[in-house]
């Protein structure tokens, strides 16, 4: 009788493209084996000191052991459009233009939850980071997809960007109502600049879009390149919202602490569906948080630092063992088109060849959609020595083929 109950949002998921890689990975350790991980954007640095000091004493305070806020308290608030103004020129309202989140994968989700209709249209390019595509999904939405394409440096390609997306919003039905854009991107670490975003935001007032932007990696940036904020576009708050994270900046991953800023009627959504789903952060996170954003920022630039050196590390080692891999200009990935004789494998039996005999766990391109195949996606959360032991590995691994 219960067979026939059906669980029909669950069932619009795929099977999880990571999770081949991931059963894999755990068995060999369980068997005692040392895989050097390379396959989740999971940061391996501490926390820094005066943060966690921070956390420390505001537990110790029984008034912060209640119920916290479910969009943020008021000073976090106020350090998040302070940290804006400081970085972007942006002036930001704390209390209608601003929330905070758990993480900005939980923000994303709610939000699209909140502003999402049954059987509205959104535009993601392809790849992406899958909660993109999967939270419309999830809401009873449909995505359309274009291929994310760019040039040697990096760079999106702005021309077939944007031929794309007028192509896709003239053949959508029903017309999209959102576009989701996300630089520096996750998977693939490409870049913008601030021209995008001021046709983006032309566009999206002409064609009457909602735009969510995604800058999660917004500080991680290297070579003199500095991410810009769509909000630095005069207008971009009448059609847009911007999602961030604590977690890579300021290696607070596991602290789920984020925001999302912008238009007045999409964060009034988000804080209101946010008001009926949870009870906010835990306050001394919170408060952690706020210093974190307020006080010095040498921190984030010793976190970006120790990613620069590391993806040094690895393009030079891996280039000598025989896979040419081009730097990134920002994020803590490094986006690698498959080694060339390597090629007529695909990109997940690659990854879970690497990773069984050469020991190296890496993200199959495919798990970010389809034109993500011939491609992995390299994390950089491993040590210089682990780094060297990989290209070691990956050597041997090549010379097979």
């Amino acid at each position: 009788m219960f067979d026939e109950i059906t669980f029909d949002k669950i069932k619009r998921l795929p099977k999880y493209v990571f999770a081949a890689i991931n059963e894999i990975k755990l068995s060999m350790r369980q068997n005692g084996e040392d895989v050097i991980d390379f396959s989740m954007g999971n940061p391996d640095g501490a926390t820094p000191e005066h943060i966690v000091n921070k956390l420390c004493e505001a537990a110790k305070k029984p008034k912060n052991h209640g119920y916290s806020v479910s969009r943020g308290i008021f000073k976090l608030r106020l350090a998040i459009c302070d940290w804006y103004k400081r970085k972007y020129g942006v002036d930001l309202d704390p209390n209608t233009q601003a929330c905070v989140t758990m993480g900005s994968k939980e923000g994303y989700v709610h939000l699209v939850q909140a502003i999402t209709n049954p059987g509205d249209t959104a535009v993601v390019p392809d790849p992406a980071y899958p909660i993109h595509y999967y939270a419309f999904i999830l809401s009873g939405a449909n995505v359309a997809r274009f291929p994310l394409e760019w040039n040697e440096n990096s760079e999106l390609c702005y021309e077939r960007f944007f031929d794309n997306l007028t192509r896709v919003l003239r053949e959508s039905i029903p017309k999209p109502k959102f576009v989701v854009v996300n630089f520096p991107h996750n998977p693939t670490a490409v870049i913008v600049y601030k021209d995008f975003y001021e046709r983006l935001v032309a566009m999206a007032k002409q064609e009457r879009f909602y735009i969510i932007s995604d800058i999660a990696y917004a500080d991680l940036s290297f070579d003199g390149y500095k991410t810009p904020s769509i909000f630095e576009v005069d207008g971009a708050i009448d059609v847009a919202v911007e999602t961030y994270t604590l977690s890579k900046s300021y290696n607070m991953a596991g602290w789920r602490v984020g925001f999302v800023v912008g238009n007045n009627k999409m964060i009034d959504a988000l804080q209101k569906i946010k008001s009926w789903l949870d009870y906010g952060i835990y306050t001394p996170m919170q408060v952690a948080a706020t210093i974190a954003l307020n006080s010095s920022q040498k921190c984030v630039q010793d976190i970006t630092n120790t990613y620069k050196k590391r993806m040094d590390i690895l393009v030079q080692t891996f280039c000598e063992a025989g896979w040419e891999i081009q730097p990134s200009r920002a994020s803590m990935f490094v986006w690698a088109r498959l080694p060339k004789q390597c090629e007529h494998l695909g990109s997940m039996e690659f990854s879970k060849r690497l990773l069984q005999e050469a020991k190296i766990a890496v993200s199959p391109g495919v798990g970010f959609g389809e034109n993500g195949e011939g491609y992995v996606r390299i994390a950089l959360i491993e040590n210089e020595k682990r780094i060297r032991q990989a290209a070691k590995n990956l050597k041997v691994f090549l010379k097979q083929f």
